[in-house]
C-alpha cells in the first residue's frame, strides 16, 4: 500500500498507524518488548490469533487517539467562546469608555500610545503624584 492513494491527513495518520510494529504496541501497554518468532510448522489460527491480537492494540490505539482529539477540540471551541464573549465585552467598554472621556483625556491617552508623536511633557521628567494615568 502507498500512502499517494489516500486523500487526507487523517487517513494517511490511520494508514501509518495500521504499520506500527508489535514491540511499539507492547511498549506503549506498558509490557516489555514482545518478540513473536514463527517457524514453518506454526498454525494458520496462531497466525489468526496474532493479527487478531494486532489489530486490536491498533484499534485501542486509533481509538484512544480519536477521543483524545475530540476532547482537545471540546475544550479549545469552549476556550474560543469565553475569549470571542471576553473580546466583545471589552469593545462595549472601551467604547463607552471613549464616550465618556473628555476630548484632553483622549488626547493624552493618544500621544501615551503613539510614541513616535512628541509627548507634552517631557520623557525624562517624573509625572507628578497627583497625575492619574489613563
Amino acid at each position: 500500500m502507498n500512502t499517494e492513494m489516500y486523500q487526507t491527513p487523517m487517513e494517511v495518520a490511520v494508514y501509518q498507524l495500521h504499520n506500527f510494529s508489535i514491540s511499539f504496541f507492547s511498549s506503549l501497554l506498558g509490557g516489555d518488548v514482545v518478540s513473536v518468532k514463527l517457524d514453518n510448522s506454526a498454525s494458520g489460527a496462531s497466525v489468526v490469533a496474532i493479527d487478531n491480537k494486532i489489530e486490536q492494540a491498533m484499534d485501542l490505539v486509533k481509538n484512544h487517539l480519536m477521543y483524545a482529539v475530540r476532547e482537545e477540540v471540546e475544550i479549545l471551541k469552549e476556550q474560543i467562546r469565553e475569549l470571542v464573549e471576553k473580546n466583545s465585552q471589552l469593545e462595549r467598554e472601551n467604547t463607552l469608555l471613549k464616550t465618556l472621556a473628555s476630548p484632553e483625556q483622549l488626547e493624552k491617552f493618544q500621544s501615551r500610545l503613539s510614541p513616535e508623536e512628541p509627548a507634552p511633557e517631557s520623557p525624562d521628567a517624573p509625572e507628578a503624584p497627583g497625575g492619574s494615568a489613563v
